[in-house]
């Protein structure tokens, strides 16, 4: 249940009909009402709730924002069992103070719901795909690679707890210039290990992780390829890595709790077919031609400097041409929204694709783009810039050895996608409370500990031990004998008002597109536990009071994993 949803839905009720009955008695003009914003103030004596109603209105009724105020005020009807005070604050804001109990009913929504406790079906079921990491299987994941993961499968599951039908998917480049190099590079490091003096190819992979490669496949094949035609033996060369190179990325992936729905291959748009009938359908609608043997398209009609050549004279597919048409099948499996998260390096080719998709009579606006920019590890308040497996970048798998898991996705997440960021190595393996995920796992393990501390005291709960809900149609207490009304001290209140904004803080991560929101929402929540740790002992010998601050650190405990959880974060019960 979003008890925030429902409060705010009222006070934008509330508002409108104060306002119809200002007009009905002739104090304002009865116009329709735009639309205003009913949002949490960032100073606490603001009261619960600010809503801007009085200013947006002020050009439509041409009179000052405060009188506006007052007139909603004057026609409002607040009943004091919800609505404690309203005021009208700075240049005409109406500042809604509420009852203190108004969201004692969430520590039962969280305790009854347990894992599905801020899920909601506000996206309807709507088919979303997230295509994310999609690295050339060539290499190993570097940092881009890492961040783009972390931000990819956080807000798949975020999306999907916000009830859409969500699909992750990884692009394999098995085809084009890339993939012949990297057969090159493997043939090259093969016949070295033979002892023969070859040239390395000017474009071949450097690294050692493609001598790791070349060594197995002479592990396991022997010389066998030593004497068969160059262009067989590459062959055979890349079928042999790309099976172990998209081995490893699937392990390191895994490995980061990343685990994909489809794998999907570039080669098969090239043998099913599917870009010479993408080209064929913009040809009948005239944005095709050719020169100098060369099939182009009229980028040039999209806004772009250039048209982009899509057939080589060669008759070879250019990359454009495939990326073409594998948007294009996306939106042919059904999918309303494609979402693609890609470097900033990418940006040039952004509107270029959606209006290709646009031509090719899809909605433009159904493809998203979220452009991530680059990441740098820090060591001692230095760069790090090489790896010993790469030869060029640090890993991800060297990321998640030196770190581990949850700091890696914590950290990667915490900054929004279009930030530069700077991955400090040596506060993610902190542990003390300058280190945000470390923080945060501490206050989870410390609610774990104080709750078993608390069973082990109590003994086995008695069934006729009373139970005295603030709401008598709320179910039972799931702590025997608690009286939620006793939670009345400002750090029992704020922590409880942080509770009830999960269901609203994955909406709208969900909405935005911005799975960040959930690591900074986490901090704060762990930031007013500890605060409330610290004023309210909880082991206190009133039975009524103890049990009702177990239940609220129960909650907190549940709150805390499920947004961890979110973000692919493990929530320890000791640290």
């Amino acid at each position: 249940m979003n008890r925030v949803k429902e409060v705010k839905d009222r006070i934008r009720q509330q508002v409108k009909e104060a306002l119809s009955a200002a007009a009905a008695k002739g104090l304002i003009p009865d116009t329709p009402l735009p639309d205003f914003s009913v949002d949490a103030p960032r100073e606490k004596n603001h009261g619960d709730f600010a809503v801007n109603a009085a200013m947006v209105m002020r050009k439509q009724l041409d009179r000052a924002p405060r009188e506006i105020a007052q007139i909603i005020v004057d026609h409002l009807d607040a009943d004091p069992a919800w609505l404690t005070r309203l005021e009208i604050a700075g240049p005409g804001f109406l500042n809604f103070h509420l009852a203190s109990g108004y969201f004692y009913p969430v520590l039962d929504d969280v305790l009854r719901e347990d894992r599905s406790y801020g899920s909601s079906d506000f996206g309807g079921g709507r088919k979303v795909q997230i295509e994310f990491v999609s690295a050339n299987p060539t290499g190993l994941l570097h940092m881009g690679n890492a961040r783009g993961a972390a931000l990819g499968d956080s807000l798949a599951s975020v999306m999907q707890a916000a009830g859409y039908a969500v699909s992750r998917e990884y692009y394999i480049n098995d085809a084009g210039n890339q993939i012949e190099n990297f057969g090159k590079s493997l043939e090259a490091r093969y016949l070295e290990l033979l002892g023969e003096e070859v040239e390395f190819p000017e474009d071949g992979y450097q690294g050692e992780d493609i001598i790791d490669t070349a060594k197995g496949i002479l592990d396991r094949e022997g010389d066998r390829y030593r004497h068969m035609d160059s262009l067989a033996r590459r062959e055979q060369m890349i079928r042999a890595g790309l099976r172990e190179k998209l081995g490893n990325i699937r392990q390191s992936l895994e490995s980061f709790g990343v685990h994909y729905d489809v794998w999907f291959s570039e080669q098969s748009l090239h043998e099913g077919g599917k870009i010479e009938e993408t080209i064929q359908l913009m040809k009948e609608k005239g944005l095709i031609y050719e020169m100098d043997g060369a099939v182009w398209l009229k980028a040039t009609a999209f806004g772009d400097e250039k048209d982009e050549v899509m057939l080589k004279a060669t008759g070879a597919a250019t990359y454009f041409a495939g990326d073409i048409a594998y948007h294009r099948d996306k939106f042919e499996r059904g999918f309303e929204t494609v979402i693609n998260i890609w470097g900033a390096d990418h940006h040039g080719h952004v509107a270029r694709m959606k209006a290709a998709m646009g031509s090719l009579g899809y909605n433009p606006a159904d493809l998203e783009v979220i452009l991530m920019q680059l990441v740098r590890l820090i060591r001692d308040k230095e760069i790090v810039r090489m790896s010993k497996r790469s030869g060029q970048y640090v890993t991800l798998d060297e990321l998640m050895e030196e770190v581990g898991k949850d700091a890696a996705r914590f950290f990667f997440i915490m900054r929004s996608a279009d930030s530069q960021m700077d991955f400090d190595l040596d506060l993610a393996q902190s542990q003390s409370s300058e280190n945000p995920v470390y923080y945060v796992q501490y206050a989870h393990a410390r609610i774990h500990s104080l709750l078993k501390m608390a069973k082990a005291a109590d003994g086995p709960a008695d069934p006729a031990d009373p139970v005295a809900p603030v709401d008598p149609a709320a179910e039972a207490q799931y702590w025997p004998g608690a009286d939620l009304r006793l939670l009345t001290h400002p750090a029992e209140r704020e922590l409880i008002r942080k509770l009830a904004d999960l269901p609203e803080e994955i909406t709208q991560a969900a909405m935005d597109r911005e799975p960040h929101r959930l690591p900074r929402y986490a901090m704060d929540l762990a930031v007013l536990f500890h605060s409330f740790y610290t004023e309210c002992r909880c082991l206190v010998d009133e039975r009524p009071l103890r049990q009702a601050r177990l239940q609220l650190c129960d909650a907190t405990r549940i709150v805390l994993r499920n947004t961890l959880e979110l973000i692919g974060v493990s929530a320890p019960e000791r640290m």
